[in-house]
């Protein structure tokens, strides 16, 4: 990863699709994903990398298209999301200003 939204792993691998688990709500986390692609073997795989979005609002229509992992935790935790949500973008809706995550914590 390259730290500017290009760039990846050097692999790929499948999604993870759980039925039971769907974007009926913000803040949750899952892979981004380019869609499924044939592969050299002629077999359909995923594109999945290193790469992951948080939503901030229900974003039903990608159900069965992205692999949910997780979800914020906390309320403080959702503060800083909608911080980033709310960032001005350009009109390709990048960051004017440099943005970044600067540390998580991973609860089991």
């Amino acid at each position: 990863p390259l730290g500017t939204g290009t760039g990846g792993p050097g692999y790929n691998f499948d999604d993870e699709i759980v039925p039971d688990l769907t974007f009926d709500r913000p803040y949750l986390l899952a892979m981004a994903n380019a869609g499924l692609r044939r592969g050299m073997d002629g077999k359909i795989h995923g594109t999945n990398g290193s790469q992951f979005f948080i939503t901030t609002v229900p974003t039903e229509w990608l159900n069965g298209h992205h692999t949910i992992f997780g979800e914020v935790a906390d309320d403080e935790s959702k503060a800083v999301v909608d911080k980033l949500d709310a960032v001005a973008t350009d009109r390709m809706d990048r960051p004017t200003e440099p943005v970044g995550i600067v540390s998580v914590e991973v609860l089991k």
